[in-house]
């Protein structure tokens, strides 16, 4: 494969710096005084900037795009219902169509006992509302002290106050101040760990634990089966709301609809975004079981004081069920099963290269590949030094400070995992070459 190196001599956009636009997650001091990297339009697995040069989308954009870029029905669909009905609010006694199919269609998947929707969106005001949900549950219980929220080292929760507050990486909380006092993080895989940590703040006062069934931004870590059977043990002997995290996780990035499925445990909430709609409209939710549902829906005057502005947007709804119908016709499913083994294949010929430590694959379409302590060390050498190597060269991942993320489409061919990972390691000797 001939490989071409993008030559950033810029564009039209470039006339219109200084922009007045604030990056997510950026350094704005460097973004500011550069040229921008603009995505003008995308297709399957490919995006286009500019300059009209071509790039494959490593990461489904932030672990979004499940079915590919460019879907025309979702777009049909979202067009089809703003020229009916744009938006009108869900509070009260309000609903619309699509709200309501949308929210049968989820639950009927869900590995939720009796389960009901609440709809959100995206994955932070998700986790808002289950931690939220969770402590309002046990106040309905006489068992107000139940407020301690326990999440695992490396996890991520999105960055609204609690996620914040309980985001298991302690770079996202530098500088912002306590915003969760009632919480604590432990290690990611140990069942052992939790029960502790649970025993040591007193069950009376612990309302939830969250887990991703694949720690995903922190650096892809999975567990076993054994890990989720006990952490469901243990939770549920002391009393604890099992909240399974599935944003990135669900949708068939682990092949099946929420990705908790894997492990055979039945969570009392799942909070899920991203992959539901592909990143076609925003929009999350959380799936609770009924018994964390019956006080509000069993008992008169106790409503749950919380909601969002566009929480149940009817645009939004359709372009969840039109992507949720694109995943089941063309059986993403069954599809990510097998990207899954190709992608674990491929991605692992990097553990020989002399600059990574680690290659951590094969749960789910997803994959981390980490450099050496050497490397980020006493060579210098950065991530996102050799993220901005593959990006020259076509290939766009994920950045984090000891790893490259790799979380592609599920339309995603083999050809384009075998460019990618070939591209990868191009990137490395390129940035090994420079710091010998």
């Amino acid at each position: 494969m001939t490989e071409t190196v993008v030559s950033y001599a810029r564009t039209p956009m470039e006339r219109l710096e200084p922009s007045r636009f604030w990056h997510t997650f950026s350094d704005m001091n460097k973004v500011s005084q550069g040229p921008k990297f603009v995505v003008e339009r995308a297709e399957g697995a490919w995006l286009w900037d500019d300059n009209g040069d071509r790039f494959l989308d490593g990461t489904a954009s932030l672990w979004y795009s499940n079915v590919g870029h460019g879907r025309r029905e979702i777009a049909d669909a979202v067009h089809r219902q703003l020229t009916t009905l744009d938006a009108f609010t869900v509070y009260g006694d309000f609903a619309n169509r699509p709200a309501l199919e949308l929210s049968e269609r989820l639950a009927s998947h869900a590995p939720v006992i009796d389960p009901r929707v609440i709809l959100t969106c995206g994955g932070g005001e998700s986790i808002e509302t289950a931690a939220k949900l969770a402590r309002r549950y046990w106040a309905t219980q006489d068992r107000s002290a139940k407020r301690h929220l326990i999440s695992r080292t490396g996890g991520y929760h999105g960055l609204h106050g609690i996620g914040t507050g309980i985001i298991g990486m302690d770079r996202f909380r530098t500088g912002f101040g306590p915003m969760v006092e009632d919480a604590s993080v432990v290690p990611h895989d140990s069942v052992r760990a939790l029960e502790e940590e649970i025993l040591r703040v007193g069950p009376e006062n612990v309302a939830a634990f969250f887990a991703e069934p694949v720690i995903g931004a922190g650096g892809v870590y999975a567990v076993d089966a054994a890990y989720f059977t006990g952490v469901s043990e243990v939770c549920r002997r002391h009393g604890v709301l099992f909240i399974v995290d599935s944003v990135i996780c669900a949708f068939a990035r682990m092949g099946d609809w929420f990705g908790i499925e894997r492990y055979g445990v039945r969570p009392d909430m799942i909070v899920f975004a991203k992959g539901v709609t592909s990143g076609y409209q925003p929009l999350g939710g959380v799936i609770t079981s009924g018994e964390v549902a019956e006080p509000f829906w069993n008992r008169s005057g106790n409503p749950f004081h919380h909601g969002t502005t566009y929480a149940g947007h009817p645009a939004c709804s359709a372009a969840a069920s039109a992507n949720l119908d694109i995943l089941e016709r063309e059986d993403l499913f069954t599809v990510a099963m097998e990207l899954e083994t190709q992608l674990d294949g491929a991605v692992r010929t990097l553990a020989d290269h002399p600059l990574v430590a680690e290659v951590r694959s094969g749960t789910g379409v997803m994959a981390a590949v980490q450099l050496t302590e050497e490397a980020l060390g006493e060579r210098g050498i950065t991530t996102a030094a050799v993220f901005a190597e593959a990006r020259a060269r076509g290939v766009i991942l994920r950045a984090i400070p000891h790893s490259l993320l790799i979380s592609p489409p599920l339309v995603t061919t083999w050809e384009q995992i075998d460019h990618l990972v070939s591209t990868l390691r191009s990137a490395l000797d390129a940035v090994a070459e420079r710091h010998q």
